[in-house]
């Protein structure tokens, strides 16, 4: 049975999570179901929620744009007002069914409205399975700084349905594999091995990938809620790649998805690893190699990466005016707290540029 953490924040992966599904907004009985989408999963995941479950309540759909850029206080606004509007109270329930952008700003919208109502997230990409649904993180982006407004607070319930994955484009696919390549660094050699050997064509073979993510990602959330030590490795590859993203947002450049930005600060962060914590060569090639099997190499000037350093300052980890990497010695063995010279950083622009 796929099932972790059976109070709250319980996530569900099996063929029974519908059903435990049914059974938690039942006994919730709320007054009312608000479920949160954007015009993407309205129009390709909501018929398949509807059809697996029958609410006896009445529901509404409040639906946002997609993408990133609407990730913002603004679209919490809009949510608040139509919550309000419906007259939402707080023995109503949010349902978020989406991708990471729905789950990160309908948790948030959710903890917030009347100082807080439940919520149940439904991810439907990969990167909001393995990654934004599980932990807790609520937020919203500050202009183009990722999520930089938010609260920890677990949902009801994470519903796990890999169907929901036949619906994504092969790019959306592909991003969410770089935060499963990201457990595997952090976590073991093994899963490593395993995840290398991802096929979205092989249904069984992905939903195990997954749910093996989602046992590292809750292994390590549930023993440093708070971010204090052991949490932080899960921002391996992200205090670049949320940079780079940034960037990516607020220039006039096509922008990056979240696990595209990932990948090449996982890169990054390996070379860095090399040159100060004596992380393997051999073993940076070879993950170079693999990151980039999956991921198009992006061209970065010297601009680019001016601009995309003075951003780390924004980095949520920063304490003191200083800025944090998470690091390697090899891999499953990491080291937090990690201060960088911005010498070393272009160093390692340079080794992904002519890898």
């Amino acid at each position: 049975m796929k099932q972790l953490n059976k109070n709250q924040g319980s996530i569900h992966g099996d063929n029974n999570a519908w059903e435990f599904f049914e059974n938690q907004v039942s006994s919730l009985n709320p007054t009312k179901i608000f479920i949160i989408t954007d015009e993407n999963t309205k129009e390709c995941c909501l018929p398949y929620l509807l059809k697996k479950t029958s609410f006896k309540q009445d529901f509404e759909v409040l639906t946002i744009p997609p993408g990133e850029k609407n990730k913002t206080v603004s679209t919490c606004v809009e949510l608040w007002n139509e919550l309000s509007d419906k007259r939402a109270d707080r023995n109503s329930l949010i349902i978020n069914l989406g991708g990471g952008v729905v789950t990160d700003l309908g948790g948030f919208v959710a903890c917030t409205f009347k100082r807080g109502i439940p919520f149940i997230n439904i991810p439907t990409s990969l990167l909001a399975m393995v990654d934004a649904s599980v932990g807790g993180k609520n937020g919203v982006d500050l202009g183009s700084l990722k999520n930089q407004v938010g609260v920890i607070k677990n949902p009801l319930q994470v519903l796990i349905d890999t169907s929901f994955l036949d619906t994504l484009p092969n790019a959306h696919i592909t991003s969410g594999l770089a935060e499963m390549l990201k457990h595997g660094l952090i976590h073991s050699e093994e899963y490593w091995k395993k995840v290398q050997d991802f096929d979205a064509t092989n249904k069984l073979g992905v939903s195990d990938l997954i749910w093996e993510s989602i046992l590292i990602k809750n292994e390590v959330v549930t023993e440093d809620p708070l971010e204090k030590g052991r949490r932080k490795t899960l921002n391996y590859g992200h205090t670049l790649g949320h940079a780079i993203e940034s960037y990516f947002m607020e220039s006039s450049k096509k922008e990056l998805l979240h696990g595209e930005a990932v990948a090449i600060g996982m890169i990054l962060a390996t070379y860095i690893s090399s040159r100060i914590c004596s992380f393997p060569k051999k073993k940076l090639d070879e993950i170079t190699a693999v990151i980039l099997s999956r991921f198009k190499k992006v061209s970065f000037s010297k601009e680019n990466i001016e601009e995309i350093i003075k951003l780390l300052v924004f980095d949520k980890k920063n304490s003191g005016g200083m800025v944090y990497f998470v690091l390697l010695r090899d891999i499953g063995n990491y080291k937090i707290n990690c201060t960088v010279e911005n010498e070393l950083i272009y160093e390692a622009f340079n080794y992904y540029e002519k890898f």
